[in-house]
């Protein structure tokens, strides 16, 4: 299911991606090249896949593209998750900002291969689709606290996009501000709360 869509969503996403890019010939700023995989949309399928990122990506579409020609789209720039292929996380009454924050860190960190989502919990966060546990490959060790550490600020520069309204990662409560807390678990994954944003359709 990861590497498909259905026709429709398919549709629904080369139009989208049409309509958020930028206007042929607008200045787009300084463009950003992605220090992680990206997301590619093939232009005539629709179908989205993982691979690196090109060595030359442009920020916005050239005025025609040939059939079949990928239109490059990095995790980190797409603010609708229907654009982006389901993740590692079970999806099931995730809301709409969680769902994104969970497509694009499948996207951007392919390491990770376990997310949790809703769940039971005293809290609200989890059983409610507003919470995310993102699980580290090996997080006492070195590499595994460094990549705990790269999704961390991951979230914290898509604060906006993801709506996010805390992080927690060995033992520090983040806010969109910054840490405001210490003693609160967490060293095995990374868990993320969005402000939700309803639930899709």
């Amino acid at each position: 299911m990861r590497n498909g869509l259905s026709g429709l969503a398919a549709a629904l996403i080369v139009s989208a991606s049409l309509v958020t890019a930028p206007a042929i010939g607008a200045d787009p700023g300084p463009a950003e090249q992605p220090s992680g995989p990206v997301t590619h949309l093939s232009a005539s399928s629709g179908s989205v896949v993982r691979g690196a990122a090109p060595a030359d990506l442009t920020t916005g579409l050239p005025a025609e593209l040939p059939a079949g020609a990928p239109v490059v789209v990095p995790a980190a720039r797409v603010d609708n998750p229907a654009m982006l292929p389901p993740g590692d996380a079970p999806e099931q009454g995730l809301q709409v900002k969680t769902l994104l924050a969970a497509r694009s860190i499948s996207a951007d960190f392919p390491q990770i291969t376990s997310m949790i989502g809703v769940r039971p919990d005293a809290k609200p966060w989890h059983p409610r689709g507003l919470a995310i546990d993102v699980m580290i490959p090996n997080p006492g060790s070195a590499e595994g606290i460094a990549l705990g550490d790269a999704i961390l600020d991951y979230a914290m520069r898509n604060a906006d996009r993801f709506g996010l309204q805390d992080v927690i990662w060995r033992g520090v409560y983040y806010t969109p501000a910054g840490p405001s807390g210490s003693g609160y678990g967490h060293f095995d994954h990374v868990h993320i709360t969005t402000t939700g944003g309803g639930y899709a359709g």
